[in-house]
């Protein structure tokens, strides 16, 4: 009973950090006649996930670096655990959007939230075309903008013990853009993590950084190559920081 009564109230007090975040984003972009998103994501999205996190008792701990803002980048990373948002908006990565979830855009603060820091949204897998202009369209607005963007190779798959099926859309994107991908690996402690679930427990997640891979000389011929690369690199990664 007493599990069940936390619940209820962290999650409750999620909600309206959640509710009270993006009604102050919106006065705030009213305010700048939306045209400062960046300052949405960075003074606002990035406490609001913070504060989220603490609320469930969770810390992180960075190690490694993002890329400074001035250089684009394609950031990916593992997915396991439906904290990773809240966590990636937290670090307010330099100058970045991000692709998340269509469904999510379906509860309101959040979807509120995601429009206004410019989240591009995604469809499943089994929709390929909606996919592709949703990719196309995203590149188009980055090369025009020069912001770094986030998106995980993972897709929707979150797995709690190894490293998924990597998709296309992240190295498809790169290699358009010819912008160096980052990657990160989101270390979240087994007895912390909900999973798909939102029962989160206190914890501290460990958020790594590796140097930059350059995507100068891909080939949209050789992407396929370079997606099976990038996943070995992080079955690899995954298996050092599991022995550590």
């Amino acid at each position: 009973m007493k599990t069940r009564a936390d619940f209820i109230v962290r999650f409750g007090a999620s909600f309206a950090v959640l509710t009270a975040g993006a009604l102050l984003m919106l006065a705030c972009a009213v305010s700048t006649l939306f045209l400062t998103p960046r300052f949405y994501r960075e003074r606002i999205g990035a406490p609001i996930g913070r504060l989220i996190l603490r609320i469930w008792g969770i810390d992180y701990e960075v190690h490694g670096a993002p890329a400074p803002a001035d250089v684009q980048a394609v950031y990916v990373s593992n997915h396991t655990s439906s904290l990773d948002p809240f966590v990636l908006i937290a670090l307010a990565l330099p100058n970045t959007r991000f692709f998340l979830s269509g469904f999510l855009r379906k509860l309101l603060p959040l979807g509120l939230i995601g429009y206004l820091i410019g989240i591009f949204w995604t469809v499943p897998q089994q929709y390929p075309e909606r996919r592709r202009r949703i990719f196309e369209r995203a590149a188009r607005i980055l090369r025009r903008t020069g912001e770094s963007v986030y998106l995980s190779p993972e897709g929707q798959r979150i797995t709690n013990g190894e490293i998924g099926p990597f998709n296309k859309g992240s190295f498809h994107l790169a290699t358009a853009l010819r912008a160096p991908i980052v990657p990160m690996y989101l270390q979240i402690p087994r007895a912390s993590n909900p999973g798909r679930g939102l029962h989160a427990r206190p914890g501290t997640i460990h958020v790594h950084f590796r140097a930059p891979v350059d995507t100068r000389s891909w080939r949209v011929e050789d992407l396929a190559l370079n997606r099976d690369r990038m996943r070995e690199l992080y079955v690899s990664w995954h298996s050092e920081l599991r022995e550590v």
